[in-house]
């Protein structure tokens, strides 16, 4: 998943079906934890290159050309920095996700809807781990967090 594979693209790599990965993942949590592990690194690769769009950045650009030097092909290559302006589309995402307080359309609906994700994230990881969600008690909903 360090790649930004989903689980998907994982079975279909690994020849297996969606079943096959879900049982796995409860006979064995350090699945679950490597599975998660490659997520999170190709998430911070993602917001490490968004954060550079935001900011601006220099980078290098190499042209290769062909051309025919006293009848003998020689190949040519020039490499010129160049310079992206701050993109203001990055910019409002970052700030958006990163600072909702400040800068989410509706800071309460925002809250709200993390509070929600957390939830759900709390009962996708009791059933990857066999448990019943409705005899689940208070303190055992705390330990899973």
């Amino acid at each position: 998943m360090r790649d930004g594979c989903t689980e998907l693209q994982v079975c279909k790599n690994l020849g297996i079906s969606v079943c096959t990965i879900n049982e796995y993942k409860k006979k064995y949590p350090e699945l679950v934890k490597a599975l998660r592990k490659g997520r999170d690194v190709a998430i911070t690769e993602l917001e490490n290159a968004l954060f550079k769009r935001a900011a601006g950045m220099s980078y290098e650009e190499t042209k290769v050309s062909i051309r025919d030097v006293d009848g003998v092909q020689v190949k040519f290559t020039e490499k010129t920095t160049k310079y992206a302006l701050p993109d203001v589309a990055a910019i409002y995402i970052l700030l958006k996700n990163k600072d909702r307080g400040n800068w989410s359309d509706n800071p309460v609906k925002a809250d709200l809807e993390r509070q929600m994700f957390e939830f759900h994230k709390l009962i996708e990881t009791a059933k990857v781990f066999g448990e019943d969600i409705e005899e689940l008690k208070p303190e055992e909903v705390k330990a899973l967090e």
